[in-house]
């Protein structure tokens, strides 16, 4: 595991039927654009474009158009699209607040800012709040820091595991947020009952490591190296393992060659 990944579905005409199932698959889209990885070619841009300028006008169409132009905006990224995203942030619909939280994270705008902290709070659906959490990561600059806490703390683990994978980009924008992340991504590591909130937790540590200040950088060290051999789940010790391995630490590397000849590691 090398990041926070969600289950995956490939059959949409279930997904409009299946919440679950569309909150999935839309999660998965918006890890990874193919546009991002590629060179571009003209005829792509063009039919990106032209596929945009469909979304725009399928968004304000029926239910079923709407989500489709999400989709589209799950995928595409659009400067136009912002306007039109934020109001369904009201919808009465959850699956629609759900996909329009996702289309404003591969789409941000500070004016989003507001309501998606208001939903996190105070939405009532379990996805909605999910989907806020993994969007708060395309926000690192507002205020997000605080809230992203206290859903590590106090929510669901669904919306706990993607609050600990944001609160590492909320806290690469300073040393004094960077400390505050991980601090609490350190007790969530430590404490938390679900192992893929812990191996979340570790991953973000990991990428945090840089940021932190050596006293920090120890207490990391330590409790990563703990999760390492002492978690009770498989994949939060690979998880631990890898983060530690990944900070190219001579010392770090040296205390894993030593557990590895003494036997304590394979």
């Amino acid at each position: 595991m090398t990041g926070p990944f969600p289950e995956f579905s490939h059959s949409p005409a279930e997904l409009a039927l299946d919440p679950e199932m569309l909150a999935h698959e839309l999660a998965e889209e918006l890890l990874g654009d193919p546009l991002d990885d590629l060179d571009a070619l003209d005829a792509d841009a063009v039919d990106a474009a032209a596929e945009c300028d469909l979304g725009l006008q399928l968004l304000q169409g029926s239910h079923e158009e709407r989500m489709q132009g999400l989709r589209i905006f799950c995928e595409h990224r659009d400067p136009r699209a912002p306007a039109r995203l934020l109001p369904l942030l009201e919808a009465g619909c959850p699956i629609l607040r759900m996909s329009a939280v996702y289309a404003l994270g591969r789409n941000p705008d500070i004016q989003a800012v507001s309501p998606l902290l208001a939903l996190l709070q105070n939405d009532s659906n379990g996805y909605v709040r999910k989907a806020v959490a993994w969007s708060l990561s395309s926000y690192p600059d507002a205020p997000v820091m605080n809230p992203l806490i206290r859903a590590l703390e106090t929510d669901i683990a669904a919306v706990r595991l993607w609050a600990a994978s944001s609160l590492a980009d909320a806290g690469a924008t300073g040393l004094a947020k960077a400390d505050q992340a991980a601090g609490q991504l350190l007790q969530a590591l430590r404490i938390d009952s679900e192992p893929v909130v812990r191996s979340n937790s570790a991953w973000s540590l990991g990428r945090l490591y840089g940021d932190l200040v050596e006293p920090r950088q120890r207490e990391v060290v330590e409790a990563l190296l703990k999760a390492m051999l002492h978690d009770s789940d498989l994949a939060v010790r690979d998880e631990a393992r890898l983060a530690l391995e990944q900070l190219e630490d001579p010392l770090v590397l040296e205390r894993l060659q030593t557990l590895v000849d003494e036997g304590l590691l394979p």
